[in-house]
């Protein structure tokens, strides 16, 4: 494993996200280090950016979630110094952070895409809850992990879903529900893996469902039929490159009881914790844990 020389794991971070960044950089940690890797925890937090060169670090492994590990941030501080990373680019991790623009890009080329509103303080709330329709959706713009977000099921409670979204981002959207089923697909290095469905018993696929509660129904393979199984990974494929994506990242999109795909969001550091999507993806096309995590680093590129 020298060809990766040291390596830093960062992770933590001061996002809303952090406790998972956390719980992710610690998998990805032991999984490098069982591997022989010369990896070594990384926290923005803690330690400044710029003692990565000062300690000697050959290459990043990105398990930052949320803003400044998502956004372009620290992709822009590390392509000023110059050391390889895992992930997305600068523009792309910004784009992608922001679901209000990924989904004008998105629409802009043609792909599906839930109807949605743009949410301000003088927002006409009364008819955006009829053109959407009950129950919707509302969501800060850049944050993950279903931060901030609310379903709104009856009339007249979507200012106060707004509101709620506006303590985590200015940009509030709103967004037509789609209730055939949830699903997403990993990317790795070019390649689309099986599509995952996922089946909460909370309300909707929250943060406790996410990463703590262990009653989330997880279908890997997801039991598409083998035509709509393919149509959905070269879709999300298409989604990926539209934004200018490299790496890896997990591609989100829901289904409506026609079977029509729509476009969620694109996590471009997706979560590797013990819940996490990814692994369960690699794991049906016999990769594991420790050699996906191999297989992302040897991504790691400048720009």
């Amino acid at each position: 494993m020298k060809q990766f020389g040291k390596v830093a794991v960062i992770m933590g971070g001061s996002s809303a996200e952090r406790e998972v960044s956390l719980m992710s950089g610690a998998g990805v940690l032991e999984a490098l280090r069982s591997k022989g890797v010369d990896a070594h925890a990384f926290d923005p937090a803690d330690t400044p950016l710029s003692a990565l060169k000062e300690l000697g670090f050959a290459r990043v492994f990105n398990i930052l979630h949320g803003p400044f590990g998502e956004d372009g941030t620290l992709q822009g501080a590390l392509e000023s110094m110059s050391i390889p990373y895992t992930g997305c680019t600068v523009m792309a991790s910004a784009i992608c952070m922001d679901k209000w623009r990924t989904k004008l890009l998105w629409k802009g080329a043609g792909l599906p895409i839930p109807e949605f509103e743009l949410l301000d303080d003088d927002s006409d709330f009364d008819a955006i809850e009829a053109r959407l329709g009950l129950p919707l959706f509302v969501k800060p713009s850049t944050e993950g992990s279903s931060i901030g977000v609310t379903k709104v099921k009856n009339h007249g409670e979507l200012r106060a879903a707004y509101e709620e979204a506006r303590r985590y981002d200015p940009i509030v959207i709103a967004e037509r529900f789609i209730g055939g089923g949830e699903y997403t697909c990993a990317i790795i290095d070019g390649k689309a893996y099986p599509t995952i469905k996922i089946e909460p018993a909370t309300e909707y696929y929250d943060y406790q469902a996410k990463y703590f509660r262990d009653d989330t129904v997880y279908r890997c393979p997801s039991g598409l039929a083998p035509e709509l199984e393919q149509r959905a990974r070269e879709l999300c494929l298409a989604a990926f490159r539209v934004l200018g994506c490299r790496g890896w990242s997990r591609v989100d999109f829901l289904m409506d009881e026609a079977g029509g795909i729509y476009l969620l969001e694109v996590n471009t550091n997706p979560g590797m914790t013990s819940h996490s999507l990814v692994p369960m993806a690699a794991r049906a096309e016999g990769l594991s844990y420790e050699d996906l995590c191999l297989q992302v680093l040897a991504t790691a590129h400048v720009g």
